[in-house]
């Protein structure tokens, strides 16, 4: 997967990308892996504003340290073409442990979700689901580890891709069952957090044409559209991963309140309260997303169409004080 850095992000270990004119002419080839930290200081005194990295045939690093990489650094390149999921297991690990400011672990643990989801959504195979579960768990782990909820919201990207939908409600999701909860321990975090995550995995099943149309769905599409939540439901529970509670938030996270949802029509308290929180940041994603019928809203507007929606109450609240510090 390509990505977008600034050049001070830039670490040995990533496989960079440079334009062909500029920056490009001060090395052999305009794409290499990094292997120091004095070709990124080049890179950085180049002027560029922000450089690609591809995540298939590199990684990014927790490393603060300018040493040369070391044999077998250089060989986690080829391993993460051929298994980034393990990689980056690997890297969320040590950033759950580390000392690192919480602006950069925020970072780690929002392109690490990134990679574990466009990786699953292109191949939504059982071991690809239990990789990513697997994965998500660190991911669960490094948001309860350290405050970085400001952090990570900076970092949500809005071009509204399924995975990075995934991401976005998954992460937002994450951070208000941690505010929502005095007590964490009494939830299985990482099955939700997984869930969470994982709550759009039917849209895999439905045709590209209706995922990627440039505009409205008609009605028949719609109709196929709203097949998304038992599609993954029905994944999750064939590939007999995620327990039966974060299933039902694959499946219930588009029911509303006053019974006008999909795809069963609950209403109010038999709509189970994990996926009230996963659609509370399903609502706020779609809203503050660039599609090509519908400009982005600001956060502010978003939170205000929001609040007539019905929603739960003490839940919205606690979504909403997410934004405070922001």
């Amino acid at each position: 997967m390509l990505l977008k850095l600034k050049p001070g992000d830039l670490r040995p270990g990533m496989f960079v990308i440079l334009p062909a004119s500029g920056a490009g002419n001060l090395f052999p080839k305009n794409s290499f892996l990094i292997r120091s930290e004095r070709q990124i200081e080049k890179i950085i005194k180049s002027g560029l504003a922000e450089v690609t990295i591809d995540t298939q045939k590199g990684a990014w690093s927790t490393r603060e340290s300018g040493e040369e990489l070391s044999t077998v650094e250089e060989e986690q390149a080829p391993y993460c073409a051929s298994d980034p999921q393990g990689l980056v297991q690997e890297i969320l690990k040590e950033t759950v442990s580390s000392r690192i400011s919480k602006e950069k672990k925020a970072k780690i643990v929002y392109l690490s979700s990134l990679e574990i989801m466009s990786k699953l959504f292109e191949d939504p195979k059982v071991e690809r689901i239990a990789g990513a579960k697997s994965g998500l768990f660190h991911v669960v782990d490094a948001i309860f580890s350290d405050d970085i909820a400001t952090d990570l919201i900076r970092l949500l990207r809005h071009d509204y891709y399924t995975y990075t939908h995934s991401v976005n409600v998954g992460t937002l999701s994450i951070l208000l069952a941690k505010a929502l909860f005095k007590d964490p321990s009494g939830h299985n975090m990482h099955e939700l957090g997984a869930g969470f995550f994982l709550h759009d995995l039917g849209k895999t099943r439905i045709p590209t044409g209706i995922i990627n149309k440039p505009g409205r769905l008609d009605a028949q599409e719609w109709e196929v559209m709203k097949t998304h939540p038992v599609e993954g439901y029905n994944l999750l529970a064939a590939a007999g991963h995620l327990t039966e509670e974060s299933r039902i938030i694959t499946m219930q996270h588009h029911e509303q309140a006053d019974g006008s949802g999909y795809p069963m029509g609950l209403k109010g308290d038999q709509i189970f309260p994990y996926a009230r929180i996963c659609r509370i940041a399903d609502i706020f994603d779609a809203l503050t997303s660039w599609r090509p019928y519908q400009r982005a809203r600001s956060v502010y507007t978003a939170l205000t169409i929001m609040r007539g929606m019905g929603l739960h109450r003490d839940l919205f609240v606690k979504f909403v004080r997410l934004f405070e510090r922001r």
